[in-house]
């Protein structure tokens, strides 16, 4: 059998063990056929990101060895789909029934007793453990006289109601509902749902910004890596590329105290090379107690930022000065920036993204409730990716306003009285150990993703786009996320850009000054404020499952929208 999907849809829908609907049956994919390696992937970023996403579930003793490999070196590769030998399927469950007299079978070739010439419907439920991902099909007892089946359904998507007995003598041959047997495991249960539901599959993905070029990743390391980076990015990006602005002392201290030398010879180096070598804007140090997590959104900024970047400075730039768009960027733009809380939108028009599904759970879908089964071969893990290198837009908020904000909240930042003092004072906060910290950690990756998800919406109207061909990536400790053209829908490059260039305005005074209710209110605002009418996306745009979300962190009564117009602003 033949069917066409793009190589996207099965990126996300046709993954190893996934049941997935085709021709009117439901199937098992059993493989990816000939998948292609890729080989230009910073393999050690991939295994950071690997083994951050599996921590929950290396916490929770529920990770199967994954992280525990990756750490003593098992390789990890990375497949993209070879259209041409495309995914192989079987049908799954085998279990089929009459249209007319619902009669099962195993047979669906075969004639049914009825007299019935109609293809026949297939079972859909299938039954799965959460503690080891196995995947079963329900087994139907026959009547012990006549060897026959039926099912008889109860007009209900539940399992637990359906009756089963003999189409001659309507004996029921088992309990109403497909039971729930122990598993082979020994450590479970099987649990029978409805084969498409969400607890019978849920992929584990990851997406990173995949270096354009090993010259890119040797050029950060020289520049300083990720200490280097990091401050780059808390000091407001104010060069072109990271590597652009002069090397501080003290990273080249360490640098020359890394190869051996004595630390007189080294002060005499440095004496040597002068002022020059210092950046008096440079934050050289950021008191950090576990920085990792900074250090690696400020890389993925960087390495995002590598190739090219547009902000509206460049727009404004080479204009006449009676130009009517010289107006538009100098005025209307920074106008709309300033009132929706924005720091800087900036173009990113060659962004190197890697979306990528390295295993897959049942059950629960919290992080760490049920076992991860990570993708393997006979080489060692395996990572089913797509790499893109698209276009995106990088929005940052601005860092004042949100300190004053977190101070509204009660959050005890300390002193800050510039961008850069309140990003460091924000920093420290979130990097903080114990439950103040984490609950300022919460409260910004909130901020940042309810923003994120309000953003993209906007931006599918203001676009032109299909909103399932935006994608997203928060990088909420540096108060940014990118929005990025996804590999999949009805997307034309350029779309991003025509938006940046011609419509960032009124998206952004919409953001602000359009409904921020719920036309499911007030259920939704019960519920948590957040639903698939108001934030929720499709979950191949939101890797964060559409969670952490809430209006009410925008624009509710102290939101952070409106908070500094209501009494809420905060003294530094």
């Amino acid at each position: 059998m033949k069917e066409r999907r793009s190589a996207s849809q099965i990126l996300f829908g046709f993954l190893p063990e996934q049941t997935v609907d085709l021709r009117g049956g439901i199937w098992k994919v059993v493989k990816w056929r000939q998948p292609e390696p890729v080989r230009s992937i910073d393999t050690a970023t991939l295994v950071r990101e690997l083994r951050r996403q599996a921590a929950p579930w290396r916490e929770s003793g529920k990770d199967g060895g994954f992280v525990a490999d990756l750490d003593r070196g098992v390789p990890v590769r990375v497949y993209s789909l070879d259209r041409d030998a495309g995914v192989q399927v079987v049908p799954f469950p085998r279990i089929w029934h009459c249209k007319r007299c619902y009669r099962l079978t195993s047979d669906p070739g075969a004639p049914c007793p009825c007299g019935s010439s109609a293809p026949p419907g297939q079972l859909p439920f299938v039954g799965y453990c959460s503690e080891c991902g196995t995947l079963r099909q329900p087994y139907i007892k026959k009547c012990p006289e006549h060897g026959q089946h039926r099912v008889n359904w109860p007009g209900t998507a539940s399992a637990r109601e359906i009756v089963f007995d003999c189409p001659v003598c309507a004996r029921r041959v088992q309990p109403p509902g497909l039971g729930s047997p122990n598993c082979d495991c020994g450590r479970g249960r099987i649990v029978f749902s409805v084969h498409r539901a969400t607890s019978v599959y849920t992929p584990r993905s990851i997406v990173l910004v995949n270096p354009p070029s090993q010259e890119r990743i040797r050029e950060i390391a020289e520049a300083g890596g990720p200490p280097r980076a990091l401050a780059w990015v808390v000091n407001g990006m104010r060069t072109r590329r990271m590597g652009d602005s002069p090397t501080p002392i003290e990273s080249i201290r360490r640098q020359l105290s890394a190869t051996g030398l004595a630390p007189d010879q080294i002060e005499q180096m440095l004496r040597v090379l002068g002022s020059d070598s210092s950046d008096s804007d440079y934050v050289a140090e950021i008191p950090l107690d576990s920085p990792d997590e900074a250090e690696r959104q400020a890389v993925s900024i960087a390495l995002a930022t590598s190739e090219s970047r547009i902000t509206v400075d460049d727009l404004q730039s080479g204009l006449p000065g009676d130009s009517p768009m010289q107006s538009l960027y100098r005025t209307s733009y920074r106008q709309a920036m300033a009132r929706a809380g924005v720091e800087t939108v900036e173009l990113i028009d060659r962004f190197p993204v890697m979306t990528g599904m390295f295993g897959y759970t049942r059950g629960k879908t919290e992080p760490g409730a049920s076992r991860l089964v990570a993708f393997r071969d006979s080489s060692g893990y395996v990572v089913y990716g797509d790499i893109a290198e698209t276009e995106a837009l990088f929005v940052r908020l601005d860092p004042m306003r949100v300190a004053r904000w977190l101070q509204a909240q009660g959050c005890p930042l300390e002193s800050f009285q510039s961008a850069v003092d309140a990003r460091i004072a924000i920093l420290r906060l979130a990097n903080r150990r114990g439950r103040m910290g984490e609950e300022a950690e919460k409260l910004l990756f909130r901020l940042v993703h309810s923003y994120c998800h309000r953003f993209i919406r906007l931006t599918a109207v203001y676009g032109g786009i299909e909103r399932n061909a935006l994608s997203e990536l928060v990088t909420p400790l540096h108060l940014g996320f990118f929005v990025y053209a996804a590999a999949r829908g009805d997307f034309v490059l350029g779309g991003l850009q025509a938006l940046f260039e011609t419509e960032l305005d009124n998206l952004l005074q919409t953001f602000v000054e359009d409904e921020h209710r719920c036309p499911l209110d007030p259920g939704c605002d019960h519920g948590g404020g957040a639903c698939m009418a108001c934030l929720h996306l499709g979950e191949p745009s939101c890797r964060h499952y559409n969670g952490s979300l809430s209006r009410s962190t925008l624009a509710g009564p102290g939101g952070y929208l409106h908070f500094e117009h209501q009494g809420g602003s905060a003294s530094r």
